[in-house]
């Protein structure tokens, strides 16, 4: 992380904060990094895909499903929550990290999938509620990122596209400035493979 902020701060000014979004002490120090400046855009990126191999929902621990929760679903609220005056004041913009398992019914991925259901249907309601911000649900596709692979354990994933190959997508994204809605990184613009 301070590899990527010092290559940022060549652009920009940059301050990271490590730490989890599940964890409020975490989610205030990331508001507090603001300094009370301007916030223009919120990306919930953080995700946990729980029990690998993925069990069936019928076996579920239900402790790990909480924290896939606490991660997927509540964490990401409540840091919007407490973004929500600086992005108000802004008019600014929230990217919730989705998936395809939010809207297909695939086996085993009842947990992560659930839990990113509920994320896309608080974006919806957030939308609606504040229409002077932005909130976009985007599904990045299939990545070879060390979380899809324990999704995959002794598989070969090497086929899906690195997380740096949906940049250009959420760029445009941001660049266009489209209704809040959800959005494939696939159909936005031309991603390289």
């Amino acid at each position: 992380m301070e590899e990527v902020a010092g290559e940022l701060s060549t652009k920009t000014d940059v301050i990271a904060v490590a730490g989890d979004v599940s964890d409020e002490a975490h989610r205030k120090a990331l508001i507090d990094a603001v300094g009370g400046g301007r916030l223009d855009l919120l990306v919930n990126n953080a995700s946990l895909l729980g029990s690998s191999p993925q069990p069936n929902l019928v076996d579920y621990d239900l402790d790990t499903l909480k924290q896939v929760y606490d991660v997927n679903v509540f964490g990401p609220l409540r840091l919007t929550q407490l973004a929500l005056p600086l992005l108000r004041a802004s008019a600014g913009h929230i990217i919730n990290v989705t998936s395809d398992a939010a809207v297909e019914g695939y086996e085993g991925w009842g947990g992560y999938g659930s839990s990113k259901a509920a994320l896309e249907q608080w974006s919806k309601v957030l939308a609606a509620e504040e229409p002077a911000v932005r909130v976009w649900w985007v599904d990045p596709g299939d990545m070879n990122t060390r979380m899809h692979q324990e999704a995959f354990p002794g598989e070969d994933i090497s086929d899906r596209q690195p997380p740096e190959a949906v940049v250009p997508a959420v760029l445009h994204l941001i660049d266009s400035d489209p209704p809040s809605g959800r959005y494939q990184a696939a159909d936005l613009a031309p991603v390289p493979a």
